[in-house]
């Protein structure tokens, strides 16, 4: 997936420019040619400020019509990305041990929570 390729193809079909773009996030125009041209890569929360500015759901960047090729993979939603996005945000100021605990206690949580 060409996530640079996608907003662009996004941005083209709602008759919007970079300049467009970087009125409503606040986002360098130059960011925005960057991350088009797949020169950088955007953080989700990034993609979240370009989707709104965009009018449509984050999770739309990663629909069925522009994926990579990874078939049987559920689709998240806006929330589960949201809440993954946080989670990696978090995760950096983590030790190995502390990732491991957090993954162990996530897996105890969701195989209670299905009782």
């Amino acid at each position: 997936m060409n996530i640079g390729e996608t907003i662009r193809n996004f941005r083209l079909q709602k008759g919007m420019s970079q300049g467009d773009i970087e009125k409503r996030t606040g986002l360098l125009r130059c960011y925005l040619s960057r991350v088009e041209n797949g020169h950088t890569i955007p953080s989700l929360d990034t993609l979240a400020k370009i989707a709104g500015a965009l009018d449509m759901p984050l999770a739309q960047f990663f629909a069925d019509g522009h994926s990579n090729g990874a078939k049987g993979l559920p689709q998240l939603s806006e929330d589960e990305i949201r809440f993954l996005s946080s989670i990696r945000r978090y995760s950096t100021n983590l030790n190995d041990s502390d990732r491991k605990l957090i993954l162990a206690m996530i897996k105890k949580m969701a195989s209670g929570s299905s009782k």
